[in-house]
């Protein structure tokens, strides 16, 4: 990533609790696996024709 922009980011207990278990085993850091999920839904949509 070239450019970051720094958020603060609310989540549910549980889906917290859900993501840290995820980065674990996909050997990620919490916030990689953030991105990691959001750019492939983003890549999804694109290929799907759901955003411009």
């Amino acid at each position: 990533m070239d450019d970051t922009t720094r958020i603060t980011l609310r989540l549910p207990t549980d889906l917290h609790e859900w993501l840290v278990v995820e980065a674990k085993t996909a050997r990620r850091s919490l916030n990689s696996e953030i991105v990691h999920r959001l750019e492939t839904e983003r890549d999804t949509a694109e290929t799907d024709g759901e955003t411009p």
